[in-house]
């Protein structure tokens, strides 16, 4: 598989599951996609105006997930964790099909997504990939909260930093370079919350389809899923998750470093929206193989994780 064209899946993936917020069951389609149509999602339980674009002047809410509208009011939600599977393995094109405005929130990771995709096979074409390189270093703050965009050589490094009151999540950090890491880690990391917010959220009407088995719960001093956690960083590693679906909003991938305390949806939409506001900050280039970064040609981040 030559890794300098764009790509798409081989046959189409099918999903069922229920929307963590919604709580409703929902229906989910992956199709492949001809090169330079980028990813497009349908709602296919819509016969008009149904088609959604995935870009970041298209999120109209960050409220515990991304949200997405057309220009007639169609929406799309909880797009985060399909967005950065794609994001993460290099899918260019696709059309996502969906019978509800909620993708499916699955075990809460993108662990599913990306053992589908990988056992049905990606199909390389004869288009050259393209990225967006940053060209000077963008900054966005919110009191406490920072991201920041500065440019990389060759890298798409993410650095990420978490902080809660709450004794079992504490400070966590990590960083790591997509292009180059295993995102083994990354993929299966859940989405959590505190147990003393469900009742809240849910009276907000949110997280009426979660429970133990699409998301890690925390009490004051425990975890209440039995098996524990997937790895030693999985809250962080969750946000990583998130926030390479939130800047797969960009339309590219991005060579550059993401540096942020305290982020999340809105956070990474913000500075998608600040980097975009000046033509000078970034530059889209085409990739061909004399100008290909080394850190590209490793797949590492494509070995499996069942």
């Amino acid at each position: 598989m030559s890794i300098l064209n764009q790509k798409t899946i081989y046959d189409k993936i099918s999903f069922k599951g229920i929307g963590l917020h919604t709580g409703k069951l929902v229906e989910l389609n992956l199709l492949p996609s001809a090169p330079n149509t980028g990813i497009i999602f349908k709602r296919i339980d819509l016969k008009k105006n149904n088609i959604i674009l995935p870009t970041y002047n298209n999120v109209v809410d960050t409220t515990l997930c991304t949200t997405l509208s057309n220009e007639h009011g169609v929406k799309v939600s909880t797009i985060e964790h399909l967005m950065g599977a794609l994001y993460g393995v290099g899918i260019d094109n696709l059309v996502v099909e969906v019978n509800s405005q909620e993708l499916p929130i699955l075990d809460g990771s993108a662990k599913i997504f990306i053992e589908k995709i990988l056992s049905t096979g990606i199909r390389s074409s004869s288009s050259p990939i393209k990225l967006i390189k940053i060209n000077k270093k963008v900054l966005y703050s919110e009191g406490s909260k920072t991201i920041s965009l500065d440019k990389s050589k060759v890298s798409s490094d993410i650095n990420f930093q978490i902080k809660y009151d709450n004794k079992v999540i504490s400070t966590q950090k990590n960083k790591i370079n997509v292009f180059s890491d295993d995102l083994k880690e990354i993929f299966e990391s859940r989405t959590f919350c505190l147990y003393k917010d469900v009742e809240k959220l849910q009276q907000l009407g949110f997280a009426k389809g979660g429970s133990l088995e699409n998301a890690i719960v925390v009490g004051d001093n425990e975890i209440l899923n039995k098996e524990g956690l997937r790895n030693s960083k999985e809250f962080v590693n969750h946000k990583i998750l998130d926030c390479m679906g939130d800047l797969y909003l960009s339309g590219y991938r991005i060579v550059g470093s993401l540096v942020t305390s305290e982020g999340g949806h809105g956070l990474t939409n913000k500075i998608l929206r600040k980097l975009f506001s000046d033509k000078s900050n970034f530059t889209v280039i085409e990739i061909k193989e004399k100008t290909l970064p080394y850190q590209i040609l490793d797949r590492s981040n494509l070995k499996s994780i069942a």
